[in-house]
């Protein structure tokens, strides 16, 4: 956590009604600091100054998947089920590749209730990673992940509610839950746009999923398959598509680091799981793999990032002081990692001087620091080289 004093909200002088006062640690630099487009940076739909994209190459697949058929055999002339098939539970993965590109390719996974529209422009039609590393030299690929977005065709029913479910499950839900502030106001000093055309925009990227059952193992086996088709590779994550990247890694030794964003879980060996954290939202547990696989994890560069507005003791707002124990544990996860003689690192954006972070740091006003802070990285590691 920060080593800065904290505040709370109240404190910071941000009001809210009193039913929703709470425990909620800021640090004074947070607060004092004007959002990054007030700091001589362009504002949020500058386009100037660029390089340009030149593309070698663009295109789409697809990877993974199953196959059910019906039992009998297909009749062309009377239209009935028998003999006839659904494909479906596979990825979808879009791809660019500029000229002369770095060797290893970025795979970029979204998190829970997305799509790869996480990674493309933002909601205020600024430049995502997908762009901002393409103009660095990089190939990238975008994934819909099984049953989600583009790749919905699940071989399994569901039935999707098109109204908010029970809890923060709608729109007002998630702005809380994602940490941008306490509907309907904002946080002080966020690093999201806050006109109404950019939460427009953000609210209709969310999508439902389209089918049940096989969880894990349907996406670990699907985005697996993408590292098949493409060799080598290094795999962003974002919130619940964390666990399931270090699931990928285990089972494909094409992954050669993560780089995971805000992840909803971590993984530890199975007789070293620490006691779940408490939470206001309820406990936060490590999840459990064999050494055997959990050694595979020590053998790649890792790096975990978590954002701001995360309490440092525990909030009376549940959707927020989960986060905290996210953040606890997936630092143990770390530790953990680093005991094994592993190569793993938390970077926790306050601390180093990245301010205002929502649970979406790609898409936010800073994603431009966010992206330079993983660029910094990559070279560190060595995974940055052309032929």
């Amino acid at each position: 956590m920060s080593k800065h004093s904290s505040l709370s909200l109240r404190s910071a002088g941000y009001c809210l009604p009193a039913a929703l006062l709470f425990a909620f640690a800021m640090t004074a630099d947070a607060l004092a600091a004007p959002p990054e487009h007030a700091q001589g940076n362009p504002p949020p739909h500058a386009q100037g100054n660029k390089k340009p994209i030149v593309l070698e190459d663009q295109g789409a697949f697809f990877a993974g998947g199953t196959v059910v058929t019906n039992p009998g055999t297909f009749d062309p002339i009377n239209s009935t089920p028998d003999g006839q098939t659904i494909h479906g539970d596979h990825a979808y993965v879009q791809y660019q590749t500029p000229t002369n590109a770095r060797n290893l390719p970025l795979v970029m996974w979204h998190g829970g209730g997305q799509m790869g529209k996480t990674w493309e422009s933002t909601p205020d039609g600024r430049d995502g990673f997908q762009n901002i590393f393409i103009r660095e030299g990089w190939k990238t690929y975008i994934l819909d992940q099984p049953r989600r977005g583009r790749a919905s065709r699940s071989v399994t029913p569901v039935t999707i509610n098109p109204v908010p479910g029970s809890g923060m499950t709608g729109e007002q839900g998630i702005f809380v839950r994602f940490r941008i502030g306490i509907w309907p106001d904002y946080f002080p000093n966020v690093s999201f746009p806050q006109d109404p055309d950019s939460l427009e925009q953000w609210w209709r990227q969310q999508v439902p999923t389209t089918g049940t059952g096989g969880g894990r193992d349907v996406t670990v086996d699907a985005v697996s398959a993408v590292f098949d088709k493409i060799g080598p590779g290094v795999l962003l994550t974002h919130s619940a598509s964390g666990i399931l990247g270090w699931l990928t890694r285990i089972k494909n030794d094409n992954v050669k680091a993560i780089a995971s964003y805000e992840p909803t879980g971590c993984a530890f060996p199975g007789d070293e799981v620490p006691p779940p954290i408490p939470t206001t939202a309820g406990p936060v547990s490590g999840n459990p793999v064999s050494a055997a696989d959990f050694d595979k994890l020590t053998t790649i560069p890792i790096q975990i990032i978590y954002g701001d507005f995360i309490p440092t003791s525990e909030s009376n707002v549940p959707n927020l002081d989960i986060w905290r124990g996210r953040m606890e544990m997936c630092q143990l996860m770390v530790d953990t990692l680093n005991a094994h003689g592993g190569d793993a690192e938390l970077v926790h954006l306050p601390d180093v001087g990245l301010i205002g972070n929502t649970h979406f740091p790609m898409s936010d006003l800073n994603n431009a620091g966010v992206a330079a802070l993983l660029s910094d990285w990559l070279k560190e590691k060595g995974l940055d080289k052309r032929n």
